[in-house]
C-alpha cells in the first residue's frame, strides 16, 4: 500500500527562474511599447480674431503656436466676436481669442492660457486688457528691451475679475 505524502518543496531551478524572467521582460516590454505608441491628444485649436494688419497680433499668435497651441485666424471680427463671447469691452484689447470653451482677450502669455486649460477655473476666460509693453507680441525689438508691468486677469462670467497671474 502506498501513501501519498507531501514532498517538501523543490527551491526553484535556474531555468525556471530564467523563464519567469524572460515572460515577465517580455511582459513589461509590450507594456512600454503600447504606451508609447499612444499619441497625445492634440490641444484645442484657439481661434483668433483680429485687425488684418496688426502686428503685434501676429507676433502674439506666433508665441502661442511656439508653445504648442494650434490656432485659425480671422483677419476681421475682433470686435464683434469680443461682443459675442461676452468678454466687456473695458478688458479689451487688439485681438480676441477662443480656446477649450474659455475667451482669451489681448496678449495673454501662452504658460497662463495651458494654466487655464490645465487647472479649468469656473470663468469666462482671462485677459490682459490694454497692449503692455513687454508682454508677448509687444516684447519685439521695436520696444527696446522695455517692459511695463500688467496683470492677466481671469474673468468670471458676470465680468468681475481677479487677478489671475502678475507680471512684474
Amino acid at each position: 500500500m502506498q501513501r501519498n505524502t507531501p514532498r517538501p518543496e523543490q527551491p526553484p531551478t535556474r531555468r525556471t527562474l530564467l523563464h519567469a524572467g524572460s515572460a515577465l521582460l517580455v511582459g513589461l516590454l509590450a507594456g512600454v511599447a503600447r504606451a508609447g505608441s499612444r499619441e497625445a491628444a492634440p490641444l484645442p485649436l484657439l481661434e483668433v480674431w483680429k485687425d488684418p494688419d496688426c502686428g503685434c497680433c501676429n507676433d502674439w499668435i506666433r508665441h502661442v503656436e511656439a508653445s504648442g497651441l494650434r490656432t485659425r485666424v480671422h483677419d476681421t471680427g475682433n470686435l464683434q466676436a469680443r461682443d459675442r463671447l461676452g468678454m466687456p469691452r473695458r478688458l479689451g484689447s487688439c485681438h480676441t481669442a477662443q480656446v477649450g470653451g474659455y475667451v482669451i482677450e489681448g496678449h495673454v502669455p501662452a504658460r497662463e492660457i495651458h494654466r487655464l486649460l490645465r487647472e479649468r477655473p469656473k470663468a469666462l476666460g482671462l485677459t490682459v486688457p490694454g497692449m503692455p509693453i513687454g508682454s508677448p507680441g509687444m516684447d519685439g525689438p521695436e520696444y527696446g528691451g522695455r517692459r511695463q508691468p500688467y496683470e492677466v486677469l481671469l474673468v468670471a462670467a458676470d465680468g468681475s475679475t481677479r487677478v489671475y497671474q502678475p507680471y512684474p
